[in-house]
């Protein structure tokens, strides 16, 4: 079996489809023409699941809502990343994973959730999740199995347990959650009646780095716009699983309409076929730049993956295949001090997001997570002293010149 990065060029297109195109071409168009209303009829079937996919059958092209030549060939070519059955791409990352939880979880379900997550997906969680008559259950990073199994028996909940959420390595700490953990406690509280679901979200490794279906995870989420897409120049999102949770999946996402366009697909299939060069060395990269920051009179602490002890590094052991390109640290000095450094970056744009070509900082605190609680957001260690550096593919010294004449001017 072919490498991942070998199939990226041609997975799934037939040139002879499209005149001998080397390249899918972009199929901007809104609908399909049916060859008659037998097989219309025989597409909207699968379509609305009436009926079973015969085994030889495949699933037709109806409507961009529903399904698509560029998003099918990309979903295709995701899936061999994660060894996954199935692939669903959405508008965003948040679309994603708020479509995971609207499918997962009903009126009266417990969310069990881990704690420090992306700013974005804590508010839908806290704000709108909550609002529909679903439970919350955070645990912190640091809670072994036993600490959280006390925390759903404490909440007298644990019977209502339908989904447990984790981002793993948190945003934008790097703390890291043992996935083989959750699975275990997502077995131990499901029934006959009610399989408890485990959701990763692996913004964080990309598919390079992890892998969370080898370890237990039902579903792999996924910011598409941050390593997939790499190029800090389209917005999307994806989630990969098994063939049965992704039919739930893109039955939502036919209904909520939030699929991605063919565009953005075409572009994303584009940055596929980069993504582990570039990801290699924006690994190699942090590797220097972390450890530059490691000997900085300035720098109080380091979260990076490549400099873990104790519990931490033994997760990253078990399930980590890289160190990824997230280097975050506390300056001394507190925001005033953060602040100067980050106005003072040449060569790294102070921006959000992160895993594009180009190296990134921000300040959680005040920015991505500005609407975390402020006492849990510093229990975590999103202090105002957090700095949170992505790593990009520029030339590792000319990263580390920017990081030292910036600390230099605090």
């Amino acid at each position: 079996m072919r490498k991942p990065e070998s199939q990226m060029m041609s997975y799934g297109y037939k040139p002879s489809l499209s005149e001998g195109a080397i390249k899918c071409p972009i199929f901007q168009t809104s609908t399909f023409v049916f060859k008659s209303a037998e097989e219309g009829k025989a597409f909207f079937e699968l379509a609305y699941g009436l009926r079973e996919q015969d085994e030889n059958e495949e699933m037709g092209l109806i409507y961009s809502r529903l399904n698509n030549p560029d998003l099918e060939i990309l979903e295709n070519r995701l899936s061999l990343w994660d060894e996954a059955e199935d692939c669903a791409v959405f508008e965003s990352g948040m679309a994603a994973i708020s479509t995971v939880l609207m499918e997962f979880l009903a009126p009266g379900d417990l969310l069990l959730y881990s704690n420090p997550i992306y700013g974005g997906s804590d508010h839908f969680i806290k704000h709108v999740l909550t609002k529909y008559g679903i439970h919350i259950l955070p645990f912190d990073a640091k809670d072994n199995e036993e600490a959280i199994i006390e925390k759903l028996n404490a909440s007298g909940l644990a019977n209502k347990l339908a989904l447990v959420y984790i981002e793993t390595p948190a945003n934008p700490t790097n703390a890291l959650i043992d996935i083989a953990i959750c699975h275990k406690i997502a077995n131990q509280f499901s029934t006959e009646e009610k399989e408890v679901i485990l959701a990763v979200d692996n913004t964080y490794m990309g598919p390079v780095w992890q892998h969370p279906i080898k370890h237990g995870a039902d579903l792999v989420m996924y910011s598409a716009t941050k390593y997939i897409g790499g190029h800090s120049d389209v917005i999307a999102g994806a989630v990969l699983g098994n063939k049965a949770n992704m039919g739930r999946i893109k039955g939502m996402r036919t209904f909520l309409g939030n699929q991605t366009s063919p565009n953005t697909g075409w572009l994303l299939m584009r940055s596929l076929e980069t993504l582990k060069l570039r990801m290699d060395k924006q690994e190699e990269n942090a590797a220097a730049v972390a450890e530059y920051l490691a000997g900085h009179e300035l720098v109080e602490k380091i979260y990076y993956l490549g400099m873990l002890e104790g519990e931490q590094q033994a997760i990253f052991n078990r399930q980590c295949e890289g160190t990824g390109a997230m280097v975050s640290f506390d300056i001394k000095g507190g925001e005033k001090a953060a602040f100067k450094f980050l106005n003072n970056l040449k060569l790294i744009k102070l921006a959000v997001s992160l895993g594009g070509t180009e190296s990134l900082a921000e300040h959680p605190a005040s920015m991505t997570h500005a609407g975390v609680d402020k006492i849990e957001r510093e229990h975590h260690d999103v202090t105002d002293n957090l700095v949170r550096l992505s790593i990009g593919v520029e030339h590792y010294t000319d990263i580390i010149e920017d990081v030292a004449q910036a600390l230099k001017s605090v």
